[in-house]
């Protein structure tokens, strides 16, 4: 079995869904340190001018895990978004189709920042129809050693191949991790090229770009500029 595991990040990109699909299971890992100014909390979205933050403000201090992290409540964040999406994808063929949905979880009352990503993380799952299992890896206890806590995770699920992201070297002691009889394999992304709601176009955005392109295709325009994944071999 082949296991995927990642932080929560909030309206995440298409190189984050394409390790999920891939995958016959994916581990939401919100039990390490929140990072301040990365993906936690933020993505980007198209605009006329480029692209643009959309960030839910949080109240966290240094050290603090992920799935404590409390959202501030003071801050008009919900309507600055969809203000800014409503705006912004107007024109995008499948804005009614979804948009209404992204809506109904902003205005659910949400206190912890990693409840509101992964209420968004599984609903753009099913909308782009990835079925692959989601669970937490609050579900076990493991070790803290990023290498060791990948070991516990793999062996909990069963997992005999893991499918990883670029940077794993820089905190992964691959060689003790294969010595687990767990097969590291590299994901190779390739972004795919689509039409947007303005032009150039814009990579790297959160996936609701495309999905508000697309609808029902996004997946298969993913999945389609997907290259061959490399297996990482132990030194």
């Amino acid at each position: 079995m082949k296991v995927t595991i990642h932080q929560p990040q909030f309206l995440p990109w298409l190189g984050y869904l394409d390790k999920i699909d891939q995958a016959d299971l994916f581990i939401v890992l919100a039990t390490v340190q929140f990072k301040k100014n990365e993906w936690q909390n933020r993505n980007r979205i198209r605009t006329a001018t480029g692209w643009q933050w959309v960030t839910v403000p949080v109240l966290q201090h240094f050290g603090q895990r992920i799935d404590d992290v409390r959202i501030n409540s003071t801050a008009a964040w919900r309507t600055q978004h969809l203000r800014a999406l409503d705006m912004h994808y107007a024109r995008a063929p499948y804005r009614d189709r979804y948009l209404p949905e992204l809506c109904d979880l902003y205005e659910r009352s949400w206190v912890k920042l990693f409840d509101l990503n992964l209420a968004v993380i599984l609903w753009l799952l099913n909308a782009y129809g990835i079925t692959t299992p989601v669970r937490c890896a609050s579900e076990w206890t493991v070790r803290e050693e990023p290498t060791d806590r990948l070991v516990d995770l793999c062996r909990a699920v069963g997992a005999t191949q893991y499918l990883t992201g670029p940077g794993a070297e820089g905190y992964m002691d691959t060689p003790r991790l294969e010595a687990s009889g767990v097969r590291l394999e590299m994901q190779a992304f390739q972004h795919p090229t689509y039409r947007q709601t303005y032009e150039p176009f814009e990579p790297n955005l959160s996936a609701i770009d495309l999905l508000l392109m697309q609808g029902p295709e996004a997946l298969a325009t993913l999945r389609q500029a997907r290259p061959a994944q490399k297996t990482m071999t132990a030194a």
